[in-house]
């Protein structure tokens, strides 16, 4: 078994003769909190792309406990034990949060697709739902379609269809995008709930959920990981700022985290 949860070996992906990553390195221990941060264009979504299998890279590794997953589809990284969600949520509209939840919590329970079975009568797979309203804090809100439910609750809930797996590595794109900052504030705790013991790597763009969340930021500058290190340790990186923060940006903004 890997020493790391995921590691990334020189990996590179062109789009026709552009190159947009550029042989990055990225060793990620079980149970490390990691933002992945750089200027738009900078290459992190298709970072995140090529790790969850919609994009194969061009050339290089990655290894998910130590197993190599560059050519696997999305599906298999899933049950390997990777899951991720989207910059633009995605559930199922029409559901109930509780019926989101569950259809996520079947297959990692095995009932694959077992036509036969009445759905109210999987105990398992039922208390294992509640126990995930209960994390995401949407008990009061178990019946509603998830159409209706406010914005911070529909990203709430696709954390929870994201976690609902049991993967022990989680992708999070931009998942405060569009909040306030009192809802900021509280999905930043609630990402610290449910990711207790689990690895994680998101990409964000507010840098005050940075500091607050993570353990470790790898800075991605033009395909790139110019610095991978502890928050502080960046911020006070002279490369970081030159290419990304900027010293005025990062006492503004990163200042009291």
């Amino acid at each position: 078994m890997s020493t790391y949860a995921l590691e990334l070996k020189d990996l590179r992906k062109n789009f026709g003769k552009t190159e947009i990553i550029r042989g990055v390195n990225l060793a990620v221990a079980p149970g490390e909190r990691v933002a992945v941060i750089g200027p738009n264009g900078a290459g992190k979504s298709t970072l995140f792309n090529l790790i969850s299998g919609r994009f194969g890279p061009t050339s290089g590794d990655i290894l998910l406990d130590g197993q190599a997953i560059q050519h696997k589809t999305p599906y298999e990284i899933n049950r390997m034990g990777l899951s991720r969600s989207f910059q633009i949520t995605n559930i199922f509209p029409k559901l109930s949060v509780f019926e989101n939840l569950r259809c996520a919590v079947l297959w990692s329970l095995g009932y694959k697709y077992s036509f036969w079975k009445f759905l109210s009568g999987l105990k398992d797979a039922n208390e294992r739902t509640d126990e995930l309203l209960d994390m995401i804090h949407l008990n009061k809100k178990r019946d509603v379609l998830a159409v209706n439910l406010t914005y911070a609750e529909q990203r709430a809930l696709e954390i929870g269809v994201t976690i609902a797996g049991g993967s022990q590595v989680i992708l999070l794109d931009e998942p405060t995008a569009g909040m306030s900052k009192s809802e900021t504030s509280r999905f930043i705790q609630l990402i610290k709930d449910v990711t207790v013991g689990k690895t994680l790597l998101t990409v964000e763009h507010d840098m005050g959920v940075v500091f607050g969340l993570a353990d470790k930021i790898a800075v991605v500058v033009y395909g790139e990981v110019i610095a991978f290190d502890t928050p502080e340790a960046v911020r006070a990186n002279a490369k970081v700022q030159e290419a990304y923060l900027g010293s005025p940006v990062a006492d503004n903004q990163a200042g009291g985290h």
